[in-house]
């Protein structure tokens, strides 16, 4: 099998998808029109599509002019040149079903849209769902499907379907979930998508630690610190309060993005880099993964009050549009973890994630140990090597060491070696969801976490969920354009360190 997790350069070796299309359930959703629309116009201007491929929009109502809400979705999103001929032959292969998804009829008349689709265009009948919907008509669409026998085609062609997250919103949520799926499609023809894997940095977590000698050897206690994973955003929750309230930055991005950020960081070698292998490995991780302390201790959170945030006045959290004023969902979120493994025993690995911080950035921190000896008058303008690998923005890795400042003295001050993705590689870096799209169409999916990732992830964050919930005064605020509460301070202080300032 093809490594997956490496681009070959030599286009006689690109991964191109064959002959089939897509069902795009909510094709008129803000997730399809930001983000699948625009990847898959990219993926066919690349060429990385077959010239037959096919797009069945699924909707609830009636759009007037389609088409063109779709083209302007993609001149809006596309990575690549807009060109004539790529859209017009993507869009020969568009065709809408429209009609409620609860309304066996839908599907039925969606099945006879695959034939003809089949006979017109030649996909082969193999397709993939796309359930672009909020997760609570995953039920009713996955029955619809399966009632109408969607779910598989003839001897010879493939049918899966994406799901995207939340997967669930606890540990029975989400085995619920995973029974609904799986009792229609085969596992192997589910791919969950978490978009943190798709991006290129994320990826490059394992090659930065298995192809370079240099990093591996000190990757582990001996020598480690501590290790910190941030996701910040410097913006509220905008127009998501329907979603956002009651699920909050834990459920949100914690369970998933940043635990697989921690796998990816704290995982061992695999033996290939097959889907059964990583997933391996990054199952024993997490399975290996509990609170550094009590959970009362090592568990944290906030909301973002009123305040000055890039000179605008911004609301509080409970001032925000469609949000109970006596809301007690935290906007921030942070966890002190610990994984029993001889790599890693004794190392805090701290997780945080929040809304209206000090900038907007994704970053993974391993912050090693002072040298057990220093020979130098003075180190106060020295602190700790750290790696940083910048998801985003500005993709990259930074290496903060200590250097010695110019002059008679011996003194000594950090500096940053910095390696940009934009500057280090003239290719192009397709979009997460270009990949991860391409990946399904493809059937590989070592890159989409596995049903255990997702119930080992739920049932660590239960924990501080059923904490928060039975102590609601644990709530803690902060105000906007900071990085987090006062609470979060004194959770690292209690090892002796502090939050980096990205």
């Amino acid at each position: 099998m093809p490594n997956p997790l490496r681009q070959a350069q030599d286009t006689r070796l690109q991964r191109i998808a064959g002959p089939c299309g897509i069902v795009l359930f909510g094709i008129t959703g803000d997730l399809a029109k930001r983000k699948i629309l625009p990847a898959l116009y990219d993926l066919a201007n690349r060429g990385l599509l077959p010239p037959s491929f096919s797009i069945i929009g699924v909707a609830r109502r009636h759009i007037e002019n389609i088409e063109e809400v779709v083209k302007d979705c993609i001149q809006s999103g596309a990575k690549t040149a807009v060109t004539d001929t790529t859209l017009n032959q993507l869009l020969s292969g568009f065709s809408m079903v429209e009609g409620q998804f609860d309304d066996a009829d839908t599907y039925e008349r969606l099945g006879q849209r695959m034939e003809d689709t089949d006979q017109s265009r030649g996909t082969g009948s193999n397709y993939a769902f796309y359930l672009s919907i909020p997760p609570e008509l995953f039920p009713t669409v996955l029955g619809g499907i399966g009632g109408a026998g969607l779910q598989s085609g003839p001897r010879g062609s493939w049918r899966r379907v994406v799901i995207e997250k939340p997967f669930g919103h606890d540990l029975a949520s989400a085995q619920e979930l995973d029974q609904v799926v799986t009792g229609v499609f085969d596992p192997d023809s589910v791919f969950r998508i978490d978009h943190y894997l798709g991006k290129e940095t994320v990826q490059n977590v394992l090659a930065l630690r298995f192809a370079n000698e240099i990093y591996e050897s000190v990757w582990n206690a001996n020598h480690v610190d501590h290790v910190q994973i941030t996701m910040a955003e410097d913006i509220g929750i905008g127009s998501r309060a329907g979603y956002y309230d009651g699920i909050g930055s834990a459920r949100d991005v914690i369970q998933n993005h940043l635990l697989q950020l921690l796998a990816l960081t704290a995982m061992e070698e695999p033996n290939s880099f097959s889907a059964d292998a990583l997933r391996a490995e990054k199952e024993k991780i997490l399975d290996a993964t509990s609170f550094y302390g009590p959970v009362g201790e090592s568990a944290v959170r906030a909301q973002y009050e009123a305040g000055w945030q890039g000179g605008q006045w911004v609301k509080a959290y409970r001032e925000e549009d469609g949000i109970p004023q006596d809301s007690i969902t935290d906007t921030y979120a942070a966890l002190r973890l610990g994984i029993h493994t001889r790599r890693w025993e004794g190392v805090p690995f701290y997780l945080r994630a929040g809304k209206r911080m000090g900038r907007r950035v994704s970053e993974i921190a391993v912050v090693f140990k002072y040298p057990p000896f220093l020979p130098f008058e003075s180190t106060a303008g020295m602190g700790h090597n750290t790696l940083v690998i910048r998801v985003q923005p500005q993709e990259g890795i930074t290496f903060k060491v200590g250097s010695k400042v110019p002059g008679s003295s011996m003194r000594l001050r950090d500096v940053t070696m910095d390696f940009a993705y934009g500057h280090a590689f003239t290719e192009y870096a397709p979009e997460a969801y270009e990949r991860l799209i391409l990946d399904v169409l493809l059937g590989d999916p070592p890159l989409f976490p596995r049903q255990k990732e997702i119930e080992t992830s739920w049932k660590l964050l239960d924990q501080a969920e059923e904490y928060w919930e039975a102590h609601p005064e644990t709530l803690d605020t902060y105000r906007p354009g900071t990085w987090g509460p006062a609470c979060a301070d004194k959770m690292l202080a209690r090892d002796g360190n502090e939050w980096r300032r990205p």
